[in-house]
């Protein structure tokens, strides 16, 4: 049941599942009944990697594996080397903002970008890194230059200007200051002068706020901001492909936190960044770029709040009339993800017990069987029904295999009993919200 499953996995899944949070690497091993939804996600990769682009959104109830399906989306595709990034709107994070809001979003974007040697995130230095050196190369051949030579600082201008070129070529806005800051962190790769590049990496994830100190501290004339991010997005796109990765894959978790704007003039510039994007990658406008999105259904439905609150979304992202719960759709736009069976619940808890006591080096008497026992006493509380999640039944799970590893004399059935029905979704939408005219 756990093949393959690394220490640093195994540990990662424990921790991660117990404080209810879905783990950032090994979530491949804990997948049950999505099947489907990854074959119809890899077919969308193939035409990712051919130059198309795609926006999709995974929507379900709290607790239905909205989290772990992004993280599982991650895994399969930094496996086709893709470039990918994880992250959530917040209050402080989202897509349109003139107080900085956006820009943090996309700071966080790029922070946590990752490749599949490096999977849990900081990965644009080592990317940067990589494409200089290709430059390096290209023009040591191009210009029979040894390759023991050509990073000798007498070259610095002929790859400083063969750096600009080929980002002028791959960019359309903003190129020029882009290809400066590249430059800069060439040069201070080159000079071994480590603030040069940290200030290069800060400008290229966001992280100026004045184009006074930009300009002081790189010589460029703009900064990445609110109105631009995106832009930048699609620059390095673009820069990720002419590495060789086959694209760029961007997960945006929690939209709750777009819903719940209060201002509705700034929720619906939220959501007219949503069509925009989603405009650009259907209108073939962008190219190798696939954007995730994640939130439920209310958030996606509410006609007064929801994404089909804007009318230009709601007529994009209405389910195809055909598709029942029995006949799925997973070409459309959106994904929605139904809870897991009891029968998947069943198997998940059989892996995450192997997977337990692999972690700690035990074996504890919890067979099959018991688990069953456990399930009926969970399913069966009062107001399973309505508030019982997945989650809920994972961390309970995992939290008796603790006690019991730590104190292996007390009675399992007793304390299958003692777990108790919690309504989980309590903070996560209030409807009381006050309109700001």
């Amino acid at each position: 049941m756990i093949d393959n499953v690394k220490p640093k996995e195994a540990t990662a899944i424990i921790n991660s599942l117990i404080g209810g949070v879905v783990p950032k690497i090994g979530v491949q091993h804990i997948t049950v009944g999505r099947s489907e939804e990854i074959q119809a996600f890899i077919s969308s990769l193939e035409d990712v990697k051919n130059g198309h682009s795609m926006v999709k959104f995974w929507i379900g109830d709290f607790g239905s594996g909205k989290s772990f399906m992004l993280h599982l989306l991650n895994t399969v595709a930094l496996k086709q080397k893709f470039v990918v990034t994880n992250t959530d709107f917040t209050p402080d994070n989202r897509l349109y903002s003139n107080d900085g809001k956006a820009v943090a979003l996309y700071s966080a974007i790029m922070d946590n970008i990752a490749i599949q040697t490096k999977s849990e995130g900081g990965a644009l230095p080592t990317l940067l890194e990589k494409w200089i050196e290709q430059v390096i190369i290209k023009t040591a051949n191009d210009h029979h230059i040894p390759l023991t030579d050509i990073r000798d600082e007498k070259h610095l201008v002929l790859i400083q200007n063969n750096i600009m070129t080929i980002i002028n070529e791959i960019t359309e806005v903003g190129g020029f200051d882009f290809g400066t800051v590249i430059n800069k962190y060439y040069e201070g790769y080159i000079r071994s002068d480590e603030q040069l590049r940290r200030n290069a990496l800060k400008w290229l994830k966001g992280e100026y706020r004045t184009k006074t100190e930009a300009r002081q501290d790189l010589g460029v004339r703009e900064v990445i901001n609110d109105l631009n991010y995106y832009d930048m997005l699609k620059n390095f796109c673009k820069l990720f492909v002419s590495m060789g990765y086959s694209g760029f894959m961007i997960n945006l978790d929690e939209a709750i936190n777009l819903y719940k704007i209060s201002t509705s003039t700034i929720r619906e510039k939220n959501y007219e960044k949503i069509l925009t994007i989603y405009n650009d990658c259907f209108q073939g406008k962008v190219a190798n770029l696939f954007i995730n999105f994640a939130g439920t259904k209310e958030v996606l439905e509410n006609e007064r709040r929801g994404l089909f609150s804007y009318h230009a979304l709601k007529s994009r992202l209405e389910t195809n009339k055909f598709e029942t719960a029995e006949i799925r759709d997973f070409a459309q736009p959106v994904i929605r993800l139904l809870p897991l069976n009891q029968n998947e619940i069943f198997v998940l808890l059989i892996k995450l017990k192997a997977i337990f006591d692999f972690n700690y080096k035990t074996d504890i008497a919890v067979d099959q069987e018991d688990i069953r026992k456990f399930m009926e006493e969970m399913f069966n509380k009062p107001g399973a029904s309505e508030f019982l999640t997945p989650r809920e039944v994972i961390r309970d799970f995992l939290n008796i295999l603790n006690i019991l590893r730590q104190n292996p004399e007390l009675d399992k059935l007793r304390l299958f009993g003692d777990v108790q029905i919690s309504d989980e979704r309590q903070n996560e939408i209030s409807l009381d919200f006050i309109e700001e005219l």
